[in-house]
Parts: structure tokens; C-alpha cells; sequence
């Protein structure tokens, strides 16, 4: 008889069964928080045009980061994760697309 490996889901209930600790709210936060502290850098951009001492190389770092963790998330069916991450890509890209336009 052939074993097949268990459903994980199964054995251990849906991953959104769980409540929402404290610490995960207050992550969520932190991560709105930072997004919101990052867009002035894109208005500065975009507005006034001026991609001057802004780091291409950082911000497509930032960039290649936030999709690894957006797949990451996906992988994880994890909404904190990857949801948070579609705003990160995003802003990164904003970034990078007007260093690359305005430098």
C-alpha cells in the first residue's frame, strides 16, 4: 500500500483558522508605517524631478527583496507577507523607474 504524505491543511487546520497575535498587528503597522514614511522619497522624485544622491543600486536591491518576499508569501499562502509586499514593489519600482528617468 502506498503512504501519501499528509495535507498539512489537514492535520493542522487552515492557516487563517488563528487568531491575529499582538505582535503580527503590530508588524502590520510597522509595515504600513514604513510604506507611508517611503513615499515622500518617490514625490520627491517624481514631482521635482530630481533623482539626485538617491542609490539605484540600493533601490533595485530593496526591489529584488520585495518580490523574493513577495513569492515568498505566496509560497506561505501568507496575506501579512504578500500583500505587504505588492506596496513595497511598488514604491521600489516607482523608485528605481525615476532614478533611471531623472538621474
Amino acid at each position: 500500500m502506498t503512504m501519501l504524505p499528509a495535507d498539512v491543511s489537514c492535520v493542522t487546520g487552515s492557516p487563517d483558522s488563528r487568531p491575529v497575535s499582538g505582535f503580527e498587528k503590530v508588524l502590520r503597522g510597522l509595515s504600513v508605517f514604513t510604506m507611508l514614511m517611503t513615499v515622500p522619497q518617490v514625490l520627491t522624485i517624481w514631482i521635482e524631478r530630481n533623482a539626485g544622491g538617491v542609490s539605484l543600486i540600493s533601490w533595485v536591491s530593496y526591489l529584488i527583496g520585495a518580490c523574493l518576499w513577495f513569492v515568498y508569501g505566496l509560497q506561505k499562502h501568507d496575506k501579512t507577507i504578500y500583500l505587504a509586499c505588492v506596496g513595497w514593489v511598488l514604491l521600489d519600482l516607482a523608485v528605481v523607474i525615476g532614478v533611471v528617468v531623472y538621474r
